[in-house]
């Protein structure tokens, strides 16, 4: 079992320059090894002119004080990095508790709004974080990738879908192999029924009609 696992992204928006992180620690993992981990990471990523945002399900309670709570807000405090997250993120009948959360500069995101969002297909709920400060450009791109999901193509999809020999893709005992072979029967079918294709919104596929004349009588 790993002890960290991280996955990041860095956006530009106009001069600005975002470094999103979302992490898990395992419950049972080993703590310091998490901590030395993640130490390195956040050096390796921390800069002044970056705004660093960490968040992810780190299963340390928020919103009771312990010594794993202790050591990573210490850690995080190095770097300038504090837990926005002040509510429940997952909930049973017996227990609640705060085990996901951001972590950011209150500093570089003075104006920001927290909030939970109760999707029921998880014990914990999702967290939306939305800063208020960032100013996007509106321009609309030459161009873009995206799928033709309509009516249509999804029926197409259905019908593929019905098509398939599903009997050869459970025939291991193993349910991980099997739920594999689902999933990559399923995604070929997909991506074959919706493939990618490139839309140039800025291109004015009329240029040939003239505009014409309006006459009056």
């Amino acid at each position: 079992m790993t002890d960290f696992e991280a996955c990041a992204l860095k956006i530009k928006i106009r001069s600005d320059v975002y470094c999103i992180v979302c992490i898990y620690r395992p419950p049972a993992g080993d703590l310091p090894n998490f901590l030395t981990l993640f130490d390195s990471m956040l050096a390796h990523l921390h800069s002044p002119s970056v705004n660093l945002i960490i968040c992810g399900d780190i299963n340390i309670n928020y919103l009771q004080t312990s010594s794993s709570k202790n050591q990573l807000e210490s850690l995080l405090a190095l770097y300038n990095l504090y837990g926005v997250v002040d509510f429940p993120t997952r909930i049973s009948e017996s227990s609640f508790a705060a085990i996901d959360n951001f972590f950011m500069d209150e500093g570089k995101n003075a104006k920001y709004t927290i909030s939970p969002i109760y999707n029921g297909l998880s014990d914990h709920d999702a967290q939306l974080l939305v800063l208020h400060d960032v100013v996007i450009n509106n321009q609309i791109p030459h161009s873009t990738t995206l799928r033709l999901i309509n009516e249509s193509t999804i029926a197409q999809f259905q019908l593929n879908l019905s098509y398939e020999n599903w009997t050869e893709t459970f025939t291991e005992d193993n349910i991980d192999i099997n739920f594999k072979n689902f999933l990559n029967t399923y995604l070929r079918i997909f991506n074959c029924t919706f493939p990618y294709k490139r839309i140039y919104p800025n291109r004015n596929r009329n240029a040939w009609i003239t505009k014409g004349i309006k006459i009056s009588s």
